[in-house]
């Protein structure tokens, strides 16, 4: 059976949420605070986490720095807080998707159904370890390095990494890699996404002002080269 974590400490909207994710046949696994949800995660290995930002000891945000190294977790933020830069902040930490309160019922469930089909696609069709070129990255250790130096990246240049990666030598336009990293809210967000290209490229690139693995194509996206560096 599926398990969604609630971390919220609201209890009325715990019991809204219990409710209508046990009509759809999901089992749930609440938490009212930041260390209880943190345990949760743990103990319970979730299939999606539902969290709320306010939490009694602490900011949500803490929740998603605090998971454990190579928790692959999908988390939907729910959140009282709808200005554009609350959703940049906990994007940028490592949610996947941010759902401004109050939300409808049928709005929460096709954001869930979208984090668990994405999810399951990513488990089936990435390996544990991706090599594209010198970069090797080691997903369940949280590890890259190049040409055997191990650099570290923080967890969205991370994803970004790993999103390039899935697709070696395609071109990923700033659409798609704003949705599949950051998320369906940001994909408007194009100077997040150059100021993280810009810094993989100094982590990566012998040179980065001449990036030969970490390619710019002009007004389209980014291409991460497949074996052969650029000239």
């Amino acid at each position: 059976m599926t398990t969604i974590l609630i971390i919220d400490d609201d209890e009325a909207v715990r019991r809204f949420l219990r409710t209508v994710l046990k009509g759809q046949g999901y089992a749930i696994v609440e938490a009212g605070t930041v260390a209880a949800g943190v345990d949760a995660i743990r103990r319970s290995v979730p299939d999606v986490v539902l969290l709320d930002l306010g939490l009694p000891d602490g900011d949500g945000i803490d929740v998603l720095g605090s998971m454990p190294a190579g928790t692959r977790v999908p988390v939907i933020v729910l959140s009282a807080r709808g200005q554009e830069g609350d959703k940049v902040v906990a994007l940028d930490s490592g949610a996947d998707d941010y759902l401004t309160k109050p939300f409808g019922a049928s709005e929460l469930m096709a954001r869930i159904r979208v984090a668990l089909r994405k999810q399951v696609q990513a488990e089936s069709a990435t390996p544990d370890v991706l090599e594209v070129g010198p970069i090797r990255i080691d997903q369940p250790r949280h590890e890259v390095s190049i040409d055997g130096r191990e650099v570290h990246l923080t967890p969205m240049e991370f994803k970004l990494l790993v999103e390039l990666a899935r697709h070696p030598g395609r071109v990923l336009t700033h659409r798609h890699l704003l949705r599949e990293v950051w998320g369906p809210s940001a994909v408007d967000q194009s100077h997040n996404l150059r100021v993280h290209v810009a810094s993989l490229r100094r982590k990566l690139e012998h040179d980065p002002a001449q990036p030969q693995w970490l390619v710019t194509e002009a007004g389209v996206g980014y291409r991460l080269r497949d074996g052969v560096p650029a000239k």
